[in-house]
């Protein structure tokens, strides 16, 4: 049996400019609020926003058969791209106008498997320190039950639109 996935996306030329003008807060509540599209990337994983405040940023992923490995769990790099999305957005979060970021580096520890019965995974990042050129954040990925699933830090790196 055949099984198929078919999804669209926006141009991702729509963000160049609101995210130059606007404040990291201020883009993501746009997306949030639908002002903006729903990222690329999460209309291909279906990593969506949840949520987000000074410092923090909240996705979710509810698991699908399309995100297993070939041993029937959500596969990790699946995992990764929720904390990564947490963590960055969190970052962002506190970020002026006309300041970008990207990733340094991510760790990630996975505690348990992710799968059907996991139900909707949530990932909360938050700001742990920010400065001039780099800042930390730190997550944890939980299943429906409030168990842990991974937990996860992440370095960004500063630099100007």
């Amino acid at each position: 049996m055949n099984r198929t996935r078919t999804y669209t996306w926006e141009d991702p030329k729509v963000f160049a400019d609101p995210a130059r003008q606007l404040s990291g807060l201020e883009f993501l509540n746009r997306i949030g609020s639908g002002e903006l599209p729903a990222v690329p990337a999460g209309a291909t994983t279906e990593i969506l926003p949840v949520a987000v405040g000074d410092g923090w940023a909240e996705f979710q992923m509810q698991p699908a058969e399309w995100h297993y490995n070939p041993i029937g769990s959500v596969h990790g790099g699946m995992l990764a791209g929720l904390a990564d999305s947490a963590l960055g957005c969190a970052v962002h979060s506190k970020l002026p106008a006309g300041t970008g970021y990207t990733s340094l580096d991510l760790a990630i520890k996975f505690t348990r498997a992710a799968n059907l019965d996991s139900g909707v995974l949530r990932c909360r990042g938050e700001v742990v320190t920010i400065g001039r050129r780099t800042a930390t954040a730190e997550a944890r990925v939980v299943d429906s039950h409030g168990r842990v699933v991974a937990h996860a830090v992440a370095t960004c790196l500063l630099f100007p639109l």
